[in-house]
């Protein structure tokens, strides 16, 4: 018997950023039919509170050091300012959402990450996902709606990457859905020429990924997001999607798709 759907979507600053850009990718959110589950990010919004709070924010390889400081800042911002913003602006759509961190119905378990060459301090690796709890959720009929939080279990929160969060989300959800990532970006896709936005290419499967990493193609910032791609799909997800948010309507099929 297969599985019911169920798609996860990732959505990011630059749309959460700018008022006319989240409202159009919510109002295509709500009209989605099936069950889904919504993750957002918040990093561009947390980092200009931080700098009006005189808090300064350090980042290294892309990624935030959560001081005890930050990590107030965050919670605030992710958990608090924008989740709740787009919840309220989902009601307005008739979606009935309810907003989430990982510690909310013990959704999301994470470990703060060991100290190595850096210190990111708080941060958290996602170790275990509630998939009957969150299921519980959607089953009568609520739409999830995760920011970038999660905890450890023994009362601290954590500051966990919203990417990671979708994919372990969907990871976590494949034991009872057929799940799917939409990882919503300003790109259209995953683009053969970086100066050519038209240049999107369409499928990526593990013999194609090997190839456009030896001919230098995928690097830098997309290596990890494609990686991260790959293990979700060598981890139980269907497929992973990957371009801005008109991939979302049917008359959309510009974007990038990644299966094994």
């Amino acid at each position: 018997m297969s599985k019911e759907k169920l798609t996860i979507i990732k959505i990011g600053g630059n749309i959460i950023e700018d008022d006319t850009s989240l409202n159009a990718f919510l109002r295509i959110f709500s009209n989605l039919e099936g069950k889904k589950i919504l993750v957002h990010g918040g990093g561009k919004r947390a980092t200009q509170m931080a700098s009006r709070l005189g808090i300064p924010s350090k980042m290294k390889a892309g990624r935030r050091i959560t001081d005890a400081e930050t990590l107030e800042v965050i919670t605030m911002v992710y958990g608090g300012l924008v989740n709740k913003n787009i919840v309220a602006k989902l009601q307005a759509l008739q979606s009935n959402a309810i907003g989430l961190s990982g510690a909310d119905a013990n959704s999301i378990q994470a470990t703060k990450r060991p100290v190595k060459t850096i210190d990111y301090g708080f941060a958290g690796d996602v170790n275990k996902v509630a998939s009957n709890a969150i299921d519980t959720l959607i089953r009568a009929n609520f739409t999830p709606v995760f920011c970038g939080i999660t905890h450890d279990g023994n009362g601290q929160l954590l500051n966990t990457n919203a990417d990671t969060i979708a994919s372990q989300l969907a990871i976590g959800m494949s034991k009872i859905y057929e799940t799917s990532i939409y990882y919503c970006f300003e790109l259209h896709g995953v683009l053969r020429d970086l100066k050519d936005e038209g240049s999107v290419i369409k499928h990526i499967n593990s013999k194609a990924y090997k190839t456009l990493l030896e001919d230098g193609i995928i690097a830098d910032g997309m290596l990890p997001k494609l990686e991260n791609c790959f293990e979700a799909l060598k981890s139980g997800v269907s497929k992973v999607h990957m371009g801005n948010t008109s991939m979302l309507t049917k008359e959309n099929d510009n974007y990038t798709t990644i299966t094994l």
